[in-house]
């Protein structure tokens, strides 16, 4: 356990020193992560298709192998819940793969409803800390109402959303995801001369 500043101190400069010697590569990792978000932004309906093709392989290839090691493991307890749990998955990724524009229209209800529970979750949580947040609060309010606001948008324009919303947030999060790796990449830049 780090507890004596000094030893934050050296933490922290080995961590620095550690970013300082590999500054290069994050930031070409961030400007490839930027380009991947801007161009799933641009063309969010391509990007869509592509995360549902990757999700519709990896239900498939993760079922073919639970299914081969539930067959091995036949005699062990749960065998067939996991068998169950196999063919699910199997079968989903034959769907995602077969249909990948009816997946994205699964996948884009089950984003309005995690938009719905977490706006009503964040709402709730803002409301119960008014007092303990003080000033915040109204932050982590808004932020709920701008879930539920998404969540509206996409069920208001379905079908037509399910074409671009999943590859519209895939790009904004590489796009900020990359971002911040160059932040980091020039700050470790910095602080490494």
């Amino acid at each position: 356990m780090v507890t004596n500043p000094s030893d934050i101190n050296r933490l922290a400069r080995r961590v620095t020193g550690a970013l300082g010697d590999s500054w290069r590569f994050l930031l070409i990792e961030g400007i490839i992560l930027v380009a991947l978000g801007a161009a799933a932004i641009i063309v969010p309906p391509i990007a869509t298709l592509a995360v549902e093709i990757i999700l519709g392989w990896l239900f498939f290839i993760s079922g073919i192998v639970g299914l081969v090691m539930t067959f091995m493991m036949r005699h062990a307890p749960g065998f067939w819940w996991s068998l169950f749990s196999a063919i699910l998955a199997i079968a989903a990724g034959a769907v995602l793969l077969g249909w990948p524009v009816s997946g994205a229209l699964s996948l884009t209800l089950l984003l309005i409803a995690f938009f719905i529970l977490e706006g009503i979750a964040t709402i709730m949580y803002a409301l119960e800390h008014k007092r303990e947040l003080s000033g915040r609060w109204g932050w982590v309010l808004a932020s709920g109402i701008v879930d539920l606001a998404l969540a509206a948008i996409l069920f208001a324009g379905l079908p037509g959303t399910a074409a671009w919303a999943i590859g519209l947030l895939v790009g904004i999060n590489l796009l900020f995801g990359g971002a911040a790796l160059i932040g980091l990449a020039l700050h470790a830049r910095h602080e490494a001369v």
